[in-house]
């Protein structure tokens, strides 16, 4: 499979442990990209809405999400089946062929499985004049205190290129993200932000929220059993809880 194909294979997992998106977030972008109620507004990967939540809670409900998974879809669709306008569509966004034009299009940690070149391509000529993006990205905070670097150990024993000790830093990251958007040439006025917070899992939520990263789908059953298993009794033996350090990065940026 495809890394972006991993996820329809855990997608009840997907909807009960992957964390939903700051509200601070989508006040930016509603205030950068100064959409109205009734604008139409496109999601490319809605995986089962952790980012369409927060266009519905903010009152946006005019919104069409493309989806390549047909249960993240599934689960998406039963979610918001009393909104008459969104629309969940199960289909890659390089087949799809849409005949309408949005205002504002949107992705969160999703459009990096999309080439480029092509991608941000179609985007533009999906938007109307004065249309903006906002893609947002899930970005890896490596920690350093004892639990996380016992935690650094499996993974150099059953998964040694999962090290994050070995990562681009979330600077690294975020710049060559922004430079990505502006080789395209197509975008104007690019604006990043960055949201921190900490959210605590027990173990075996841990665990089930590395299951729903690709990379760690791609690894075959076994490897993933041993990583897993040895993960969890470490946060066992530290008390059974581990912080994990949230973060997010937002481009916005005008056609």
């Amino acid at each position: 499979m495809e890394y972006k194909e991993t996820f329809d294979t855990v997608a009840n997992e997907y909807e009960k442990y992957r964390p939903t998106y700051p509200d601070e977030l989508f006040k930016d972008i509603f205030e950068y990209s100064k959409v109205s109620n009734q604008d139409k507004i496109l999601e490319i990967g809605c995986g089962t809405g952790q980012a369409t939540i927060g266009l519905i809670q903010s009152g946006y409900y005019n919104v069409t999400c493309i989806e390549l998974g047909a249960n993240l879809a599934r689960i998406t669709s039963e979610k918001f089946k009393d909104y008459e306008t969104v629309k969940v569509i199960n289909s890659s966004f390089e087949d799809w062929n849409p005949e309408d034009e949005y205002q504002l299009v949107i992705s969160g940690t999703a459009f990096h499985f999309i080439e480029p070149n092509y991608g941000y391509r179609k985007v533009w000529e999906l938007l109307s004049s004065k249309g903006s993006i906002a893609f947002f990205w899930t970005i890896h905070v490596p920690i350093f205190d004892d639990l996380y670097s016992e935690i650094r150990e499996h993974y150099k024993s059953f998964a040694p290129h999962l090290d994050d000790s070995k990562f681009p830093s979330p600077d690294e990251v975020i710049l060559e993200r922004k430079k990505i958007t502006e080789q395209t040439a197509l975008f104007s006025n690019i604006v990043v932000k960055e949201y921190k917070w900490f959210q605590q899992y027990s173990s075996k939520d841990y665990v089930s929220l590395l299951n729903t990263n690709s990379k760690h789908r791609q690894l075959d059953d076994n490897q993933r059993k041993k990583l897993f298993d040895g993960i969890g009794q470490t946060i066992d033996r530290y008390g059974g809880y581990i912080n994990k350090k949230q973060m997010v990065a937002l481009f916005l940026a005008s056609k």
